[in-house]
């Protein structure tokens, strides 16, 4: 669409001074239809934009993932209220899914409505202008033929009167054909992208109706004619039954699931058990390596305590011989004391008597 949309770009710029003119014959209708095709444009790129969540959610579905948060869809609305509460691949019974098509075949037709719509809407502008311009052209046609006036007028004036009575009727012709121009092309343009997002929608279609047909289980043999269907009530129970072993299908998955983690948790509990049973083994072993150490070392402090009483008895009569010498000490010191005390009396007692006897001689002589 887009590839297609760039060639009519550059023709129209290729084209552009004559589609100038053809435009300015009547701007009001030709302007009318532009705008109507390029809203016509708009429309089919939307339609066919719009198909990407849908073909989004469509492929996670396949894969089997339901995706991080949901999405508003329009297409496929009933297929997402029906799967939202289902995990992985849903079964649908054959007249489900006939239903589930028939509804999005519907809602796809009603999708084109609006550009099928403008295609027509550009033809009928089209051909609308065309008869515009031809009334104009006929209207003015007979006022220039009413006015036609040959007697007591010269030839060239008679010329140059119908030249300018001739615009009239040319500028309807120039209305219709640019208004035939541009409708029909509008029409033709516009009809190429409702054609491929006609083709998109179909594809969108096929890829729906694949997934559905993986999904479908087929009735029995004896209810597969639709003279002889079976009861509605039987059908519905076929559907309660099958839903049921879906739901208890997943129940056993995920009992699977949480018993295959419980006995990983399991194995490791047992991996931890036995690493603290080989901690206390070696602690055990060390226990004992620091037992026989210590029945090693008992001899040994029983000698060491023996030469430290030993070495306390000399101690004590080192201290006794301490003492004597101290007292021997004192005494001498004593003795020292009282000899200096003496000494001094005496020396004393010497200097008194010198200095009588000096002070005796002095008197005398």
């Amino acid at each position: 669409m887009a590839v297609f949309l760039a060639l009519v770009a550059g023709v129209t710029a290729l084209l552009y001074p004559a589609l100038k003119d053809a435009f300015l014959a009547n701007p009001v209708f030709n302007g009318t239809i532009i705008g109507v095709l390029l809203i016509g444009i708009a429309v089919n790129f939307r339609q066919v934009i719009a198909l990407n969540p849908e073909l989004a959610w469509l492929a996670n579905r396949r894969r089997g993932a339901a995706g991080d948060k949901p999405v508003k869809l329009l297409m496929l609305a009933p297929l997402t209220r029906m799967f939202a509460d289902r995990e992985g691949a849903p079964r649908l019974s054959a007249m489900a899914a006939r239903s589930v098509l028939d509804g999005l075949r519907m809602r796809l037709d009603e999708h084109r409505d609006v550009s099928r719509y403008l295609v027509g809407l550009l033809i009928f502008l089209g051909l609308l202008g065309t008869f515009w311009g031809l009334l104009d052209t006929v209207s003015s046609a007979g006022e220039v033929i009413a006015g036609l006036q040959v007697g007591g007028a010269e030839l060239g004036e008679v010329f140059e009167r119908l030249k300018q009575n001739l615009q009239g009727p040319l500028a309807g012709m120039g209305t219709a054909f640019s208004s035939s121009l541009f409708g029909l092309g509008g029409a033709l343009v516009l009809g190429f992208f409702d054609l491929q997002a006609g083709h998109a929608e179909n594809r969108f279609f096929k890829e729906v109706e694949d997934w559905l047909a993986e999904l479908t289980h087929l009735s029995s043999p004896a209810f597969a004619d639709g003279e002889t269907s079976a009861p509605a009530y039987i059908e519905a129970l076929l559907e309660k039954t099958a839903d049921s072993l879906e739901a208890l299908e997943r129940v056993i998955s995920r009992s699977e699931e949480d018993r295959y983690g419980m006995r990983e948790q399991l194995l490791q509990l047992t991996t931890r058990l036995s690493e603290v049973s080989d901690q206390i083994r070696a602690e055990q072993q060390l226990t004992k390596g620091l037992a026989r150490q210590h029945q090693d070392l008992q001899p040994l402090i029983g000698r060491l305590a023996e030469s430290i009483e030993r070495g306390a008895d000399s101690q004590d009569g080192l201290h006794e011989h301490l003492r004597k010498q101290e007292t021997v000490l004192r005494g001498v010191m004593q003795a020292s004391a009282t000899a200096q005390r003496e000494l001094l009396d005496e020396l004393r007692q010497e200097l008194r008597l010198m200095t009588r006897a000096l002070s005796g001689r002095s008197d005398s002589g």
